[in-house]
């Protein structure tokens, strides 16, 4: 396997970003153009599979995860399958809303300043966020 190192908090952020600014302002546009409304049931049920599929399909990335060099991939260096994502993402986000946010700021500071850079979502899943190094 590559030798691959942990993606801090500014590489995260930025797929994060990339990711919505992609697939949200289409979607937005989408649903407008449907319903008049900016959100509707539709646009995230569409949110939600992208983050849950599209990294079990395309090896870990999504498109701003690519964009910006990141992936996401299992503790044992493989990429991550549905239940990996589905624990990711499902799991992780009821633990941030039960906590109303809080559980999330926690966790930016885990990326921010944890050796390992994982999140408590990546602690759930069992995965880390991984760069091959190039800068």
């Amino acid at each position: 396997m590559d030798t691959y190192y942990r993606a801090g908090f500014w590489r995260r952020l930025g797929a994060n970003i990339l990711d919505g600014l992609i697939i949200g302002i289409p979607l937005t546009i989408l649903a407008f153009i449907i319903s008049g409304e900016r959100e509707n049931s539709f646009t995230n049920i569409i949110s939600f599979l992208y983050s849950l599929l599209i990294p079990v399909l395309w090896n870990g990335y999504t498109i701003g995860k690519k964009i910006c060099g990141i992936q996401i991939r299992r503790l044992d260096g493989r990429p991550p399958g549905i239940g990996t994502m589905l624990l990711r993402n499902v799991v992780g986000g009821l633990v941030y809303a039960v906590t109303i946010g809080i559980a999330a700021v926690v966790s930016a500071f885990m990326v921010g300043m944890r050796e390992d850079k994982r999140a408590i979502h990546d602690f759930i899943a069992g995965t880390v966020v991984v760069h091959d190094g190039d800068e």
